[in-house]
């Protein structure tokens, strides 16, 4: 009896040219072996500066229900958004595309943000994050508000990081409820050269407490986009504000100073 045979990988740097590029694989189903590149010629994303944060979500935020993560589970991540669900067809991350974005994740070019409820995964995100840009892949709730929380952690996040960019692909009214539009594809596409050109300032701490992230580390030529470090400083800018046991108020505060 054989063991079977892991699929082979999307190359990284075929992969990370792709996004750079404003391009991105799908499959057309879980165990299809194949893959097609996607250029939307209408694109979404969320301007960073203008997430909708309701004020149930805000209430959600500082009651803490959730204990929020980035890359504690990566891979859990993935599988949940590529599992069946209810409203949703054949998924569209293969088997193939799942191993390819998790190579991407061991050279630190694709993130997740998870929300737990008692120890469970309930919710969270993934996407490739690369200079000032982050798209966004995919995003899974098991109960009510998980990815909404997820998100809102993700652009907080990015603002500390410096991000310029967040692309959602694909607009659908859950997005466009919480602040996402939709552009051409030759707009987003010089907003994306934009993202990944150095600009005046480079090199700044960003974050605070002492926790910030270099502009210049999260945006050099080629660089991952330091997400990670991002969230961290969140984290640091929350215990330096008293909000250490309820950093989702901290998240809340600086949503809705500036919703």
């Amino acid at each position: 009896m054989h063991a079977p045979v892991p699929p082979s990988i999307i190359e990284p740097d075929l992969l990370m040219l792709a996004y750079r590029s404003g391009i991105f694989p799908m499959a057309d189903a879980r165990d299809d072996p194949e893959i097609f590149w996607v250029e939307p010629r209408r694109r979404a994303i969320l301007p960073l500066d203008g997430f909708i944060c309701s004020r149930s979500l805000a209430r959600t935020l500082r009651r803490g229900r959730f204990a929020v993560t980035c890359n504690h589970a990566f891979g859990a991540v993935m599988e949940a958004c590529a599992g069946p669900r209810r409203d949703a067809g054949e998924t569209w991350i293969s088997a193939r595309i799942e191993a390819s974005y998790r190579k991407l994740h061991e050279r630190g070019q694709a993130h997740s943000i998870e929300c737990w409820q008692d120890g469970a995964l309930v919710g969270g995100l993934y996407g490739v994050g690369f200079d000032r840009v982050f798209c966004g892949e995919s995003m899974f709730s098991r109960v009510p508000d998980a990815s909404k929380v997820a998100l809102a952690w993700l652009v907080v996040a990015l603002r500390t990081a410096g991000a310029m960019l967040l692309d959602c692909q694909f607009m659908t009214s859950h997005l466009a409820s919480l602040g996402a539009i939709e552009i051409s594809q030759a707009e987003y596409l010089a907003r994306l050269q934009a993202a990944q050109s150095p600009t005046e300032g480079d090199g700044a701490a960003l974050g605070a407490g002492g926790a910030g992230v270099a502009a210049g580390d999260a945006a050099g030529a080629g660089a991952a986009l330091a997400l990670p470090a991002g969230f961290a400083a969140v984290l640091a800018a929350a215990a330096g504000a008293g909000l250490s046991s309820s950093p989702g108020n901290f998240i809340a505060q600086s949503l809705t100073q500036t919703s």
